[in-house]
């Protein structure tokens, strides 16, 4: 990748997207400009002056759930080097999950899209183009009737798909369809989808020229996100120590072309189905 490069992480004022940042931040160099998005102007500020590092660090304000911001964004910058969608919705234990899917999707899923729609246009040559997911985004998290949905079809499928769920978890016949309970595992199959169907579009070009389009799974990271749903945080990484993988491979010279389109933890791809 070239000098003077642009990397933007969304989602980054705590937590993993905030790690991101700093790990961007301390090994890019002095003329690169490391962008922290989040919806908060002062919690985006805050975040920006804790960030230590090398490359020059700007604070910008983004709703990913808003396209025309999203694009707006993109169309102001015109070119950027990295992209991380990291931006997720809240979701607890002790509220149903019916009344929390609209948020919890229109942030993880909807905001992903907008991101993929608008920032992957604009990646340069050798640029990467990555959204964190998770190990739960394969395929085999759901009934193998609904994985057509969401195997070989274009991006936009992939939202019909999500749309389609999100309105019967509302009318209470996601259960008679086969959707999971638990709104995690169609959003983060989803969001691995998206990344697979963005990435079939343009796989022999971005091979050509060395971009990578991806999904990562960082693990179980010790943050306010996880800690409703897990008990025991004994071999959870901090979000410091599970971004390194990553960054690794966002700022590698090269990288193996069988990662390309792929669900990646720990440099390992993980098999879609």
């Amino acid at each position: 990748m070239t000098a003077h490069r642009i990397a933007l992480v969304t989602g980054a004022n705590q937590g993993i997207g905030f790690a991101f940042v700093q790990e961007l931040a301390t090994r890019m160099d002095p003329e690169d400009l490391v962008l922290l998005t989040g919806r908060d102007p002062q919690r985006v500020a805050e975040a920006v002056s804790r960030i230590d590092g090398v490359a020059r660090v700007e604070g910008r304000v983004l709703d990913v759930t808003d396209p025309d911001a999203v694009a707006g964004l993109a169309g102001e910058l015109g070119a950027v080097d990295i992209v991380i969608s990291n931006a997720i919705g809240p979701l607890v234990p002790e509220r149903p999950q019916s009344e929390q899917v609209d948020v919890f999707v229109d942030v993880a899923n909807r905001g992903a899209q907008y991101v993929l729609r608008s920032f992957g246009p604009i990646i340069r040559p050798g640029g990467r183009l990555i959204v964190v997911a998770s190990s739960l985004g394969t395929l085999d998290h759901l009934p193998e009737r609904l994985w057509p949905r969401f195997d070989g079809v274009t991006l936009a499928e992939v939202e019909q798909a999500v749309e389609d769920w999100l309105r019967s978890v509302h009318d209470g016949t996601a259960g008679e369809h086969g959707w999971p309970e638990w709104i995690n595992l169609p959003s983060k199959v989803a969001q691995v989808a998206a990344v697979r169907a963005v990435a079939a579009t343009r796989r022999t070009a971005d091979l050509a020229d060395g971009t990578l389009v991806a999904a990562v799974c960082p693990g179980l990271v010790d943050t306010r996100a996880s800690r409703p749903w897990f008990e025991d945080f004994s071999q959870a990484k901090a979000p410091a120590e599970a971004v390194t993988p990553i960054v690794d491979l966002i700022l590698a010279d090269r990288v193996d072309p069988a990662m390309y389109g792929e669900l990646i933890r720990d440099g390992k791809v993980l098999l879609w189905k």
